[in-house]
């Protein structure tokens, strides 16, 4: 029998082959694992091409290690069917790793398939050779070298299925894998080799028109590596492009979970908004409907929370809220809801055993928040007044069991506050109205149903004219001339102040411009800003806007806020005055010394007016304090070089007064009222003719 030799080198290069192949072949069950659709097809197909060639030029540089006394050659057509057999074999495998679960008979006949088709490749690449006489087989290598692929199939095939995921160190793991896969493959192919025997005087039949060995080792070589590396690439690019696609996939499920939260609750407190509330209450209703019992709306609204907000600043309000959330909350059933629906309401959504149940929990609510609040070193104290709607009874909608309980909690502040109401029928009548008069006044500005009416100001010591304020008044097609009271409150409620005092602004500019060119150069025109409207983003933007657009000089426009609004949070008000003061508009602190002021931020803000309160002016003639509050103010006043208006002048003693103390003007109803602006312009035209200078004469 003859005897080969094998060369070190090649042996070498075709383990390093055989651990290649099998690293890039765990490396695309992984991907494989991951992908979705077609593209699991087309990865077992690109897999089992990379992973067969692998394997089966492992194999065929073992082959070219064979070193015999006769020249060597390779059939091309049994060659080429040993790739196909690796290929075929290769995508068996990754199919079945690929599958969501592997029990051990399925790896069993898996490890037995793929085995077979290894080592029918191998023997079948053996057979290329076309030897004369045929290889004779020693039984025992033969038989351990089968046993050895369907053994290292299996081994293979197991590794394979658990290494497929993506979990810490995979890639060491793959590693560790890769080699014992392929000392393996190699050991079973050179026991097969050994088990070959050659006669004395065999010779190989496709030496002369097969496949030489001259450079084909370094062909297979280098195009195996070629295709494993590419596959191994593509299968590492493609998992860094799935690893960005899952953070960017993640960090996208986090945002709409936020954009979600955010949606469906209340930013300052974490409560469930409107929205959500709604949606729960649906949900309590349906269930109510298909398996009976009773649920109660408590609609909670805080007394007192606006007077702590106006003393304190909104950020201690914002705290406090927040405190009164965490403490009806801790009171919540996991089956219950809290809500906060906007300002310093709050509504309760409750499960209850029988409707009765519902005056114990009111009872309760009312008590938590009648405890003091230790927020910001201040102990606050404030109370709650709670509407209560039943259901069934009463609604049969969220928004109607809403609005009844609204209406509840009304009732409930009207009898005193500090208490609770159950929801009654002859209450819906003025939530009704409201809610109309809320319809009504959306639609108000389309219609063009806001007219200003203008109340006179004059010098104090001439008497003269000084401008004007304006009021607002809103002609309802039913209810006939509105004052702001009747319809200011809601519009702040609703936000509609936005728009509403939007229009005022450039309808007073407009008329301001009208009398400006008709001679009144030294008037001013005076415009209320709402708490709401003062803190607005685009306050700023929309004075401006109005005085370009009717050409008005900005010394012409006074706007009045209350000085509540103005120590409310006395440095935003201070960066937004300075903006209008830059801009040259005249700044007047409204209803002086009914707030809550600090002189330290006072003699800050760029103010060019106080305007003293008509509820301090209309006892001054029987009241000494009044008349003591009022001098003082005055005196404060020019202390600091401003303006002193008093307003609600409505007899002679309190003009004299005011005008003895050093008022700069006056405005009441002894002086005129407030009217059109073509009555307004009569009034003064008459006055004119009595005691204005001829050049003021029209």
């Amino acid at each position: 029998m003859l005897i080969g030799s094998y060369s070190p080198a090649l042996i070498a290069i075709s383990l390093c082959v055989a651990i290649l192949a099998s690293y890039t072949a765990l490396d695309l069950t992984g991907r494989i694992a991951t992908a979705r659709g077609s593209a699991i097809y087309l990865w077992i197909a690109g897999g089992a091409l990379a992973m067969g060639v692998g394997v089966w030029s492992m194999h065929f540089i073992g082959m070219l290690a064979l070193r015999l006394p006769f020249a060597l050659g390779f059939d091309v057509g049994i060659t080429a069917l040993s790739l196909l057999i690796a290929v075929l074999s290769s995508g068996f495998a990754l199919w079945l790793v690929s599958q969501p679960r592997l029990p051990a008979w399925q790896l069993a006949f898996g490890a037995l398939i793929m085995g077979a088709g290894i080592a029918s490749m191998h023997y079948t690449g053996m057979a290329a050779m076309r030897m004369t006489p045929g290889i004779d087989y020693d039984p025992t290598l033969f038989g351990a070298s089968l046993l050895i692929a369907v053994i290292a199939s299996g081994a293979a095939l197991w590794i394979a299925f658990n290494l497929r995921r993506n979990t810490p160190y995979v890639r060491l793991a793959r590693g560790g894998a890769a080699m014992v896969m392929g000392v393996a493959i190699v050991g079973m192919h050179y026991t097969g080799m050994a088990a070959a025997r050659f006669a004395d005087d065999s010779f190989c039949g496709a030496a002369l028109d097969g496949l030489s060995g001259r450079g084909l080792d370094n062909l297979v070589l280098v195009t195996s590596l070629a295709v494993l590396i590419i596959a191994l690439l593509t299968s590492l690019l493609d998992a860094r492009l799935q690893a960005r696609t899952a953070v960017l996939a993640h960090s996208l499920t986090l945002a709409n979970q936020e954009l979600t939260h955010l949606a469906l609750h209340d930013m300052l407190t974490g409560l469930p908004n409107r929205t959500l509330l709604a949606d729960r209450i649906a949900q309590a209703m349906q269930a109510v409907r298909e398996q009976g019992g009773c649920f109660a709306l408590m609609f909670i609204d805080l007394d007192g929370f606006k007077p702590v907000n106006d003393a304190f600043g909104h950020h201690l309000g914002d705290l406090l809220l927040r405190e009164v959330g965490q403490r009806l909350r801790e009171d919540l059933r996991s089956q219950d809801t809290l809500a906060r629906i906007g300002g310093d309401e709050f509504v309760l959504l409750v499960q209850l055993m029988q409707p009765a149940d519902a005056l114990g929990l009111a009872e309760r609510q009312v008590v938590l928040i009648n405890r003091a609040f230790q927020v910001a070193e201040h102990d606050l104290k404030i109370s709650a007044s709670v509407g209560i709607a039943l259901f069934p009874g009463n609604g049969n909608s969220p928004q109607e069991l809403l609005m009844n309980a609204d209406a509840a909690m009304y009732h409930a502040k009207g009898l005193g506050k500090n208490g609770y109401s159950f929801f009654e029928a002859s209450m819906n009548t003025n939530a009704r109205k409201q809610l109309q008069l809320l319809q009504d006044l959306r639609n108000a500005l389309e219609l063009e149903q806001f007219q200003l009416y203008y109340q006179p100001k004059f010098d104090a010591v001439s008497g003269m004219p000084v401008g004007a304020e304006a009021l607002l008044r809103w002609e309802h097609p039913q209810q006939g001339l509105l004052l702001p009271a009747s319809f200011i409150e809601l519009a702040e409620k609703t936000g509609l102040i936005i728009p509403i005092g939007e229009w005022v602004l450039n309808e007073a500019c407009r008329q301001m411009r009208t009398w400006y060119a008709q001679g009144y150069e030294d008037w001013r025109i005076a415009v209320n800003l709402s708490a709401l409207q003062f803190g607005h983003a685009g306050l700023v933007k929309s004075v401006a806007a109005a005085l370009a657009r009717h050409q008005l000089p900005a010394n012409s426009l006074t706007l009045e806020i209350t000085e509540t609004t103005a120590m409310s949070d006395a440095d935003a008000s201070m960066t937004v005055l300075q903006q209008l003061s830059q801009m040259g508009v005249d700044l007047s602190i409204d209803d002086f010394g009914t707030g809550y002021s600090s002189l330290m931020y006072l003699k800050r803000l760029p103010a060019n007016e106080l305007k003293i309160d008509r509820g301090f002016v209309r006892d001054l003639e029987h009241d000494s304090d009044d008349a003591a509050i009022v001098s003082a103010i005055v005196a404060l006043g020019q202390a600091l070089g401003l303006r002193i208006v008093a307003e609600g002048v409505e007899t002679d003693a309190q003009q004299h007064f005011l005008t003895r103390l050093g008022c700069n003007a006056l405005q009441g109803y002894l002086l005129g009222h407030p009217l059109p602006a073509a009555g307004f312009m009569a009034d003064i035209q008459r006055a004119q003719a009595f005691v204005m200078p001829d050049k003021y004469r029209a």
